[in-house]
């Protein structure tokens, strides 16, 4: 061969590829067997708290990786979460609310080693694909986000066993569905009765969809403290800011001599104050303007919301323990947090 053709620098016997670590490659660290091993893995029954701090540093230090695979054929678990959201791929990127209650809910199963699979059912058709895929065994359980009154959802996956857990009070089912929530009643309450305390006659309110129970807690909380007001006084949105501030303008329409609105998201409420400034309102000289949910919008707005502030990070832990509890095989339950007035520039 000339020097011409001399071989690639490549080529010959190629170095091998080094050994995954192995279980057992973890039980000779720890100084456990194997069997102690596999048990720590899939949810320590019967491994003491020495033992199992042995076996996670050996885990940390040999980079062994758990075979998930085999280990729900070992379990019969997916170690897997469905967080099924009821609304169009564009409200979930509007409205903020439900990209924070993600994530609090991914990371309070994180630490159970537990993947959340983010699912939109939009549509009749979508419901019904995720339901054939939840009740397929593909995860362990689902929680329902703004799943509307008369879903199938509920039912289907009732009666197929999936472990569920609503956020919010689930129209229908508050008896066999674990749910957490906050009290939307009380806080529609708090918030009216912030604006006449602020000598505000007549009060309108912009309602979340009335399938929803934040849309029929928080007028129910609107009507509790003001009895039964002009109907022309009640606009209903769907959470949207352009809903908010068509549901404005109908208002000041309707109503001109309004001094006050109570809105059932801080979204709708962005939209209502486009509206009365358009119209020449001056917030909160002329309308006091009140929200509900504390979410980013709340302060971005001009001016600031007064609103209602809904604990997130408190509610999707919530969400997390009691979706973990069920799939553990404890019963349902439910959990309301309470409400939170805050005070800004627009009452």
């Amino acid at each position: 061969m000339s020097a011409a053709e001399s071989p690639h620098p490549s080529s010959g016997a190629r170095p091998r590829r080094p050994r995954p670590p192995t279980m057992n490659d973890v039980a000779a660290m720890a100084g456990v067997s194997r069997g102690t091993v596999s048990r720590a893995l899939n949810g320590g029954h019967n491994v003491s708290p020495a033992a199992q701090e042995a076996i996670r540093k050996a885990i940390s230090k040999t980079g062994y990786v758990v075979n998930q695979h085999a280990r729900s054929l070992a379990t019969q678990r997916a170690h897997s979460v469905a967080f099924i959201l009821s609304e169009s791929p564009d409200a979930f990127f509007e409205d903020p609310n439900y990209s924070v209650l993600l994530r609090g809910c991914a990371q309070a199963l994180a630490i159970h080693d537990m993947t959340l699979l983010l699912t939109i059912a939009g549509t009749a058709e979508d419901s019904k694909r995720i339901s054939r895929y939840v009740t397929a065994g593909h995860v362990d359980g689902a929680l329902l986000v703004s799943t509307h009154a008369g879903s199938p959802l509920f039912d289907e996956l009732n009666a197929r066993g999936v472990p569920v857990v609503a956020c919010g009070k689930p129209l229908g089912h508050e008896r066999d569905v674990s749910y957490v929530a906050i009290d939307d009643r009380d806080g529609a309450r708090r918030m009216v009765r912030h604006l006449r305390s602020r000598g505000r006659q007549r009060i309108a309110t912009i309602t979340g969809p009335l399938d929803l129970p934040g849309g029929v807690d928080r007028l129910a909380g609107y009507h509790d403290v003001l009895g039964q007001t002009d109907p022309r006084l009640i606009a209903t949105g769907d959470y949207t800011q352009a809903s908010g501030e068509a549901a404005m303008q109908r208002l000041l329409y309707e109503v001109p001599d309004l001094d006050a609105v109570f809105v059932a998201s801080d979204l709708m409420a962005a939209g209502a104050l486009t509206a009365l400034r358009r119209a020449g309102r001056r917030v909160p000289d002329d309308v006091a303007v009140g929200g509900f949910d504390d979410s980013k919008v709340a302060t971005a707005t001009t001016p600031k919301l007064t609103t209602i502030r809904q604990p997130w990070a408190r509610q999707s832990a919530e969400m997390a323990r009691l979706l973990l509890a069920l799939i553990d095989g404890e019963q349902p339950a439910a959990v309301v947090l309470p409400a939170e007035l805050v005070a800004r520039d627009s009452t």
